[in-house]
């Protein structure tokens, strides 16, 4: 059994062939989802597109690189409430990227603090992305007490030292096909570090295809390829890898309700 924590089923190369990827998730063991909210103009089409999939959770929050608009930022009580559905159990993704952003980006660290102020509201955890801000990253978590909520830092690729300062806030290291490249030596060796308990998955599809499927546009399905790597790393088996970090995930999206494999419905003809 394998969850990917974090993937974007509302993106193009994803959207438009949904039943065949959740089916082929499915064939790869991977039975439980995380769809990650990236604005606030597609959250209800993308909600609505996951009505049909139990096992397909979501998320609410405004993407650090999503342009600035003073107009269509959100309040944290706006996102708290966005996050009340049942089927929403993390605010993200949301942090802080000087990698696509450039110039005065103050208003980057306003937005992000008002996601960790809308995840205490909430009480759900937080889906962090940081890019070239690491520390500026871990800065506004600490002024902000992120670790009173917890969450995860997804599609991590930074040095151990960084995972160290996260897991010390209380935080999850989530992995993605990055790990498998062959340039990843430094990201390899955080994964032997992190602790059983602290890890996760995630493909970010459509993005970030792992080895072998590196130039494909990713999907939920190759998720598996990326847990063979860390069972490598780790000197685990694909499924004890696949047993801990699905555990990991429920108990840091508590709200999210197991769904049992017999109960996900078969989509493609």
């Amino acid at each position: 059994m394998l969850v990917d924590s974090h993937c974007h089923l509302d993106f193009p190369g994803l959207v438009e062939q949904l039943p065949a990827v959740i089916d082929r998730a499915k064939a790869a063991g991977v039975e439980h989802l995380l769809c990650i909210g990236v604005n606030l103009e597609d959250f209800n089409k993308m909600m609505a597109l996951l009505d049909d999939y139990p096992n397909v959770f979501a998320s609410v929050g405004i993407h650090p690189n999503t342009p600035y608009q003073e107009e269509q930022e959100s309040d944290a009580g706006a996102l708290a409430a966005l996050a009340s559905d049942p089927r929403v159990v993390a605010i993200g993704e949301t942090g802080l990227d000087f990698f696509r952003s450039k110039g005065d980006l103050e208003w980057q660290k306003q937005r992000f603090k008002t996601h960790i102020e809308a995840a205490t509201f909430a009480g759900k955890p937080l889906i962090i992305h940081t890019r070239e801000a690491a520390q500026a990253t871990l800065d506004v978590m600490r002024a902000a007490s992120a670790q009173t909520v917890g969450g995860v830092m997804h599609c991590f690729a930074d040095e151990w030292e960084v995972a160290k300062a996260a897991l010390d806030l209380g935080f999850f290291i989530s992995f993605s096909g990055i790990v498998t490249f062959k340039s990843a030596d430094s990201l390899r060796e955080v994964a032997r570090r992190v602790p059983d308990d602290r890890i996760l998955i995630e493909t970010d599809a459509p993005y970030l295809a792992p080895v072998p499927h590196r130039g494909k546009t990713n999907e939920p399905a190759f998720v598996r390829a990326t847990a063979a790597c860390l069972a490598e790393l780790r000197g685990q088996s694909l499924v004890e890898i696949g047993r801990m970090t699905t555990e990991n995930f429920f108990a840091l999206f508590s709200s999210a309700t197991r769904i049992s494999s017999k109960s996900v419905p078969q989509h493609a003809g």
